[in-house]
């Protein structure tokens, strides 16, 4: 009886996807952030709108008691607090151009 001879087969290196190295863990020196991941960041930001719709509707079903007439208004609480937002983004904008220094500020 003859025995047959194994052939040494060399593994092919496996290709990676795009998608495979985006998602790739980091390095040991450099810490992953959950929202580095695209996906994540979406996940939040749907969860937010979520929230929001929900709050919004729920103006249906609750009975608010208020102080001034004005608060009755339908949505009047999501409203208020998106044009404040709004108002401290832009305010902060403008707020930086006066209060911002110059890059080598410390230097001299």
């Amino acid at each position: 009886m003859t025995e047959k001879k194994k052939k040494s087969v060399k593994k092919k290196p496996r290709k990676t996807s795009v998608k495979a190295k985006k998602n790739a863990p980091a390095t040991p020196l450099e810490r992953a952030h959950i929202f580095d991941n695209p996906k994540n960041v979406k996940r939040l930001i749907y969860a937010l709108v979520a929230v929001c719709i929900v709050t919004f509707g729920l103006d249906f079903f609750v009975k608010r008691y208020v102080d001034h007439p004005w608060e009755e208004f339908f949505g009047f609480y999501a409203i208020y607090g998106f044009v404040m937002c709004m108002f401290l983004v832009l305010a902060a904008k403008e707020m930086r151009k006066i209060l911002m220094r110059k890059e080598d500020y410390y230097d001299e």
